[in-house]
């Protein structure tokens, strides 16, 4: 069996964000962020889960760290808590800053990268009672935070990420409603996008301003937009429209300073209203704000999107969590629409396993968008939840082993094509509080007793190990045809 090496640079970590977590919820200061608001909604998260406690790393930091070491991370990807940080949006409250200057020094003494993302999800509720992402005062408030976060901490933190998935924090949250504040609105969405984009542009501004030395980026959770049929005109328009509203949405306002036309006009047919007052709010000068150059791009990836115009003989399962929750389909303009199950492995959310499709959208998103401008490509976050058992002090995870050998060989496929990827963090380093689906997803590569709140590393994050220390993967880790189908 032969292997191949990354490059020499080439970094290796793992991701959090810290409401899914850092538990402490109202501790030392901090206050509801939208999420504690959101977990208490009846029916809204499955269990009535919330993330009071969750992995607890608020007080286990140290011993998170030291895991990290011992697993060999180059990197770590972690949040900041806007509503530890400036509770209620108001001003910063040093307990709370003080604990990720504790974290910063904890993982720079361990060898560590820190990776700092501003906003993962987690808004003060007291913000969102004022509009939250759809009004333009909190993007200021966002400059704020982020400036205040940098006094503390640019110092030592040289990566800087504004936004994780800011799809997730305007159509899942504020049109589909699966996340929070859980709304179902196509003009409530549109606005937040716009404004997260625009808060992204700004914060960078201001930030390089204070150091050029340092690094921005933003992460945007992509996908590859497959139709059954490429021949069929229905299936190539059900590919573009999910390509559009997943994709394009984010990457044509940020790589070209405007939102694709064809999109704009898709949601038009749906809700002219919605698309008036998406466009009222878009400034003169906001997406040359929108659009200020990246160091860096975090691409996202955990499936693909196989879609039809037709009602499919094979529809493919639903992976939305299954709260009481309402919700709607977080793409405006997708009736007609249908996904198609085309015989892959899929993970316990119900998310096919393609290696392949990691390699093809890393090599599209360089070449359609970041090599013009000569911007680098991290994947910063990949990963699968599986129904771990811990049996006699060892979880054998034989499919996330199998998952994460796979997608470090894809990224190394993208590599080898010409892309340039610089960086893979699985998603995530410890099992926690997944969202609307409560606890009852585990995505870690170390195992977490809720109870107890025991670490235990994972087989797939004992092989995970063992690929960062050997800089290299097998020839024969991927499936031949690229993904891992069903036998």
């Amino acid at each position: 069996m032969t292997t191949r090496t990354f490059p020499s640079e080439f970094l290796f970590g793992a991701a959090t964000a810290a409401y899914q977590i850092e538990g402490a919820a109202f501790e030392d200061g901090r206050t509801a962020s939208i999420w504690d608001h959101f977990s208490r909604i009846p029916g809204a998260v499955i269990n009535g889960d919330n993330g009071d406690v969750a992995t607890d790393h608020y007080h286990r930091y140290r011993e998170d760290v030291a895991l990290m070491k011992e697993l060999g991370l180059q990197t770590y990807r972690f949040s900041t808590s806007w509503s530890r940080v400036r509770p209620d949006g108001g001003p910063v409250n040093q307990k709370g800053i003080d604990f990720y200057s504790r974290l910063v020094d904890e993982l720079l003494g361990a060898g560590v990268l820190p990776w700092l993302t501003l906003h993962h999800w987690d808004m003060p509720q007291a913000l969102e009672e004022k509009g939250g992402w759809t009004s333009r005062d909190t993007v200021d408030r966002f400059v704020e935070y982020a400036l205040s976060v940098h006094d503390a901490l640019g110092d030592r933190v040289t990566k800087w990420t504004t936004h994780n998935e800011p799809w997730c924090s305007s159509f899942l949250s504020y049109t589909g409603g699966e996340h929070a504040p859980g709304h179902r609105s196509v003009r409530e969405g549109l606005l937040a996008s716009h404004h997260l984009l625009l808060s992204h542009g700004l914060a960078v501004r201001e930030l390089r301003a204070r150091d050029e030395s340092l690094e921005f980026g933003i992460t945007l959770n992509l996908t590859n937009g497959e139709p059954v049929d490429p021949s069929d005109p229905a299936d190539q328009d059900a590919a573009r429209r999910v390509d559009g509203q997943f994709n394009r949405w984010f990457l044509d306002p940020i790589f070209r300073g405007e939102y694709p036309a064809d999109i704009v006009e898709d949601i038009r047919a749906v809700d002219a209203e919605a698309v008036a007052a998406f466009e009222a709010a878009v400034q003169d000068g906001d997406l040359e704000i929108a659009s200020t150059p990246l160091d860096f791009l975090g691409v996202n990836y955990y499936h693909g999107e196989f879609v039809t115009g037709h009602v499919p003989a094979n529809p493919a399962p639903v992976g939305e969590a299954p709260s009481a929750w309402p919700k709607r389909s977080p793409f405006p303009a997708m009736d007609g629409v249908h996904w198609a199950e085309r015989g892959y492995k899929r993970t316990t959310m119900n998310w096919e396993v393609d290696f392949a499709g990691l390699t093809n959208l890393l090599n599209r998103v360089w070449a359609d968008y970041a090599k013009a401008v000569e911007v680098p490509l991290y994947v910063t976050e990949n990963g699968a939840a599986y129904d771990d058992v811990l049996v006699d002090g060892e979880v054998v995870d034989t499919e996330r082993v199998e998952f994460v050998r796979g997608h470090v060989a894809a990224v190394l496929d993208a590599i080898e094509a010409g892309t340039d990827v610089r960086g893979y963090f699985y998603w995530s380093l410890l099992d926690n509080y997944e969202w609307a689906w409560g606890y009852e997803k585990r995505f870690g590569i170390v195992h977490v007793d809720y109870d107890t709140q025991v670490r235990t590393v994972k087989a797939s994050g004992k092989e995970y190990a063992r690929i960062i220390a050997a800089r290299s993967v097998a020839d024969t880790a991927a499936a031949p045809a690229g993904a891992s189908v069903l036998s």
